[in-house]
Formats: C-alpha cells, structure tokens, sequence
C-alpha cells in the first residue's frame, strides 16, 4: 500500500471528482460515501420505525377487540358497547395500516434511491481510480478481475444497501417493539423481549464474525473464474490453435467448482443460524409466563393474545436477517475489494503544477538504470544526447531493452537511477500531462478502440475537425483504405480493431499520432505489418511529419536506419554504440554484424 494523503492514495493522475471519499478502512469509505446523500438516511430510519410502531397497533387493539367480544358473550358488556370497541379497533387497525404502507413506501424508496446513488458514484470513483494508475499496476493486475471488482463487486454495494441494510434496519426497529409495548400489558412481560434481544444480538455477532472471511472467499473466487475467463476469450485464438478446448474447460470447471463450494460453505453456516431456535423459545416462554400471569388474574384473555401478537413481530427480524446481513456481509467483503484496488501502490504521480511548457525535442538519458523488478535489469547505465529535431534509430536484439528506453521518455515508467531529461528538465519535474500531450508513441501492435474510424484517429484530440482527421489519414497513407470501408471514416471498427489487418491498423495509428502534431514522435516498428509499396508511401510522408520533430524509430528496416540521423545500438540494456549508420559500419563490430543479419 501507498501512503494516504487525506486518506487517499497518491495517483499518476488524479482524475477531478466532485467528492471525497475517506479510504482509510471500508467501512470509513461507505459511510463517507453515505453522508453525500445523509438526507435519505432519516427518510430511512423514519420510515423503518414508524412500520415497525405501527405493527405493533395490530396485535394490541386486536386483543382490545378479543376482550370486548369475549365480554359480550358473558353478558358483561352490551351488544352496542361491545360493536363500539370493535369497530373503533377496526377503525384504528385500519388507519394505523394506511398510515405504515406510506412510512414503508418511503423506507423502500430511500434505500432504493441510496443504494443506486452509492452504485454509481462508487463505479465512477473506481473507474477514475483505474484511469489514474500507472502502467507498473496495470501490468500487475488481471483484467478479469479488475472487471469482477468494477462490475459485480460494485452491483454489491447497491444490493448491501437495498435490501440489505433496508431489511435490517427495518427488522431491527421490530426488536424494539414488544419490549416497548410489552410493559403497558404487564410489566413482567418484558422480560422475554429482553432476553430474545440480548441473544438475538449476541447471535447476529457471532454469525457475522463467522460469515465474514466465507462471503470474502466467495468474492476472491468469483474474481479468479472471472479472470480466467476474460483471460480464455481474450486468447482464444491461441485456445483453438493449440486445440486446448478440453483443457480450459477443465480449468475453468475447477475454478467454477471453487467458486459453488464457496457459496455451499456461506449455505452451511446460514444454516446454523441461531436467532430461529431463540425465536421457537421466546414464544414458548413468552406464552407461558403470560398463561401463569392469566391465570392469576394479572392480565386477561386478550392481553394474552395482544402479547403474543407483539412476540409474533421477532419473526421478521428472525427470518430476514439470515439474508439481510448474509447481503451486508458480501457488500462489506465487496468494498474492501474495491477500496483496495482503489488504494493500491501506483509508481508515478501526476506532479500537478510541474514544468509545462512547449517542447522543443531534447532527450537526454544520463546514468539510467531501469528494470520492472529490481532484480532484473533491463537498462544499465545508458547515456546520450538527442538534438531537438534529429531523428534516432534504436537498434538491437529482441530483449536488449529497445521499446523500454523508449516508455522511459514519456514517463510511463519511472529510472531506478540516473535521469531522463526532455529540453533539460527531469520527467519527473514535467507536469505529466503537458509532457505527454506532446509525445507520441505509435506501438508495434497498436490498439483500436471499438468505435468509429474517424474517433480513433482523433482519439488524441476530439475537438478535431473532420478535415484534420482526414488530412492525417492522407498523411499516414490510410486514406484510400479508408474509403473503401462500408460507412468510410464513419465505419465502427471491431473491438481492438480486429476487422482490419495489421497495416490497417498501423496506418490509423500513424493517424492518430500525427493529427496531435507531437514534438516527439517515437514508432515502435510501426511499419512491421505494411508491405513495401505502402512502406514507401508512409515512410515519404513520415519524413514531412518528422520535419521540426524529434523523432525515435525502433526498427530493423534497414531504409529506415540510413534515414536516421542518429543511430542507437543496444545490447544486453547497455548502450554499444552511438552514431550515423555510416559511421557505425566502419568503426563497430557489432553493428556490422547485426545489420550483416537485416540484410
């Protein structure tokens, strides 16, 4: 864990919200969450004791009535009197009822509205947190389960609220009532409510301390099938090239068969719930200390059943807090998993109020040292200087840290030791913003949004025109392609731009990267997938592009390094040679070789 400022963890980007949240455990963060929308709470509250008072209006006017009739038969009251005192109950069941449906209306209604109030700002405050990570835990994280936190995880939260805390904040107020009603019968009477509640609690506790780690357990697994899940589609074309369908049916058949013993574990202990057999003694108790009471002459026949109508009331609290508080306990184990996602350690911080200012294309590495674990280093000790509009070819073997001296640059990483500097500030000095609104990286393998052409080329600036979006597809020689698409730059493309090939894809990025007009341009072997013809139509035009940009090339197209301006070898993460390509065949080995095996 990171440490907490205001009880929030450090971001790379601290993504503005219109609240804050206290993050310091989950229940602090709920309740913080709660007093946003503190006035539906008493809405709440009203509404669940008024319904429980007024189920308590039934059973004594109803014994009211049972002593009048009873009087009636006896001939001790007239037949006048005894319709009097039943209609007058009648009357006052009625309205009490009347009066309890509207109270219960509005409990349902507030929790209603707060659980859904809490499920949304608690799924905006993730997904901003997910978008303020940096890429060190992004790559520590399984997207399975992020999405098992973000979607099922946060639809606890509102289910925690409505029914779970509705219905036991509403079965609680009925514990109350037989000990408050139970006195005017008879004062010894209240000592059966007393002790059924002193149990009842202690029971509740105990069953809550005992479900807890199960319901986590239950959410752990779900996030694992998830995972695995989201991992198989993701990959499925590895799945059915390696005919290795049986095989992750398996495995997912054990991570599902994990996630029901989960739930038959939460099953075995509800089914040890206690409060039923304290509810079967209170009303054997209760009936008979109240039938020793009637039969000395301490209460009546109707007092009788008015107080085992009040002891009925129990049965709610009884039978709805088994799921009740089975809800609360999997939304509590539901926020932990979100707060901790939410809190967990990012490597980078936004540096709001950092340098901003416009680049003119600088780069200097001096002493860097960098790895993605410290144990394994991927750069040593690399230094040079980049001239503001040179262009630099990187060049190496697969694993000689090429594409990470690169990330280094706009600060998707952070140097272990030594510094990058772009126009001589430190990246970590930049505001991380500017100084990434103003590079651009143009991957290998580059990703596509599911959304139209023209949107994923002005990605990087969507107030952009539809005559800049298409004078950067001309640029990037993805204009006639384009055209020829059903809807052209209106065309949705498929989810990381499956519907096309991989040089459709290249070019668009290209695209994208060039409507921004970066100041430094970096191109991970961004023509790899293009044939020749077409390599020689972008490769024109990216020369214009490169025209008062710095521009870094990580490729093996040898038309490519005799381009560049500056040359970078890199063997083993440290930096062998450095110079123009000519230069290099003459006076390194090593380059010789390596470019001997480009040709």
């Amino acid at each position: 864990m990171t440490d907490l400022v205001d009880g929030h963890a450090a971001t790379e980007y601290a993504l503005a919200l219109p609240y804050r949240t206290d993050r310091r455990s989950p229940l602090r963060w709920v309740l913080s969450h709660i007093r946003r929308h503190f006035w539906l709470v008493p809405v709440v509250a009203i509404g669940a004791f008024g319904n429980a008072a007024l189920a308590g209006v039934v059973p004594i006017y109803g014994g009211e009535a049972f002593d009048a009739v009873k009087a009636g038969l006896a001939g001790t009251l007239s037949a006048p009197d005894v319709r009097a005192v039943v209609l007058r109950a009648a009357w006052l069941i009625i309205l009490s009822q009347a009066l309890r449906a509207v109270l219960q209306l509005g409990r349902n209604f507030g929790s209603e509205v707060l659980g859904q109030r809490l499920e949304r700002d608690t799924r905006d405050e993730l997904y901003a947190s997910l978008l303020g990570k940096s890429m060190t835990f992004h790559g520590r994280q399984t997207v399975g389960d992020i999405m098992a936190r973000a979607t099922n995880d946060v639809r606890e939260i509102n289910l925690m609220f409505n029914p779970g805390l509705n219905l036991a904040i509403g079965s609680s107020m009925f514990l109350i009532i037989p000990i408050a009603f139970a006195p005017r019968i008879h004062p010894q009477l209240v000592v059966v409510p007393v002790l059924f509640l002193v149990a009842y609690t202690w029971a509740v506790r105990r069953y809550l301390r005992q479900l807890a780690p199960i319901t986590v357990a239950v959410r752990q697994r779900f996030g694992r099938l998830n995972s695995h899940l989201t991992e198989v589609v993701d990959g499925i074309e590895v799945v059915k090239g390696a005919a290795q369908e049986r095989a992750e049916i398996g495995r997912f058949g054990a991570l599902a068969n994990a996630y029901r013993q989960a739930f038959v574990d939460q099953g075995e202990r509800e089914a040890r719930y206690l409060p039923a057999l304290f509810m079967g003694l209170a009303i054997s108790a209760g009936f008979a200390q109240a039938a020793w009471l009637l039969r000395l002459g301490a209460i009546s026949t109707g007092d009788l059943v008015a107080f085992m109508g009040l002891l009925s009331l129990f049965g709610f609290p009884t039978f709805t807090s088994l799921f009740s508080f089975s809800q609360v306990s999997s939304g509590m184990a539901s926020a932990a998993r979100i707060l901790q996602l939410i809190n967990l350690e990012t490597d980078l911080d936004q540096n709001v109020g950092g340098h901003a200012a416009p680049i003119s294309g600088a780069v200097r590495f001096a002493g860097v040292d960098f790895g993605y674990n410290d144990d394994q280093p991927v750069l040593q000790q690399l230094s040079f200087d980049i001239k503001p509009g040179q262009t630099v070819a990187i060049v190496g073997q697969t694993g000689s840290g090429k594409t990470s001296l690169t990330r280094l640059i706009n600060r998707i990483f952070d140097t272990q030791r030594g510094q990058v500097l772009v126009d001589g500030v430190d990246v970590r000095d930049w505001d991380l913003e500017s100084l990434r609104r103003q590079i651009a990286v143009i991957e290998q393998d580059p990703f596509l949004f599911s959304r139209s052409v023209a949107e994923n080329i002005a990605f990087g600036r969507p107030e952009a025109s539809r005559e800049d979006v298409v004078a950067a597809a001309h640029a990037a020689q993805a204009h006639d392609f384009i055209l020829e698409l059903p809807e052209g730059y209106d065309t949705v493309i498929g989810e990381r731009g499956v519907t096309l090939s991989g040089g459709q894809r290249q070019r668009l990025a290209i695209a994208r990267a060039l409507l921004t007009d970066p100041r430094i341009l970096i191109l991970d072997d961004s023509t790899s997938a293009i044939d020749s013809a077409t390599e020689d139509r972008i490769q024109r035009a990216m020369v214009q592009a490169a025209k008062g940009r710095t521009t870094l090339l990580i490729t093996h197209r040898l038309s490519q390094i005799r381009w560049a301006d500056l040359v970078l070898v890199l063997r083993g993460g440290r930096l062998e040679a450095a110079g123009r390509h000519d230069d290099l065949l003459a006076t390194c080995a090593p380059y010789r070789r390596l470019f001997a095996r480009m040709g």
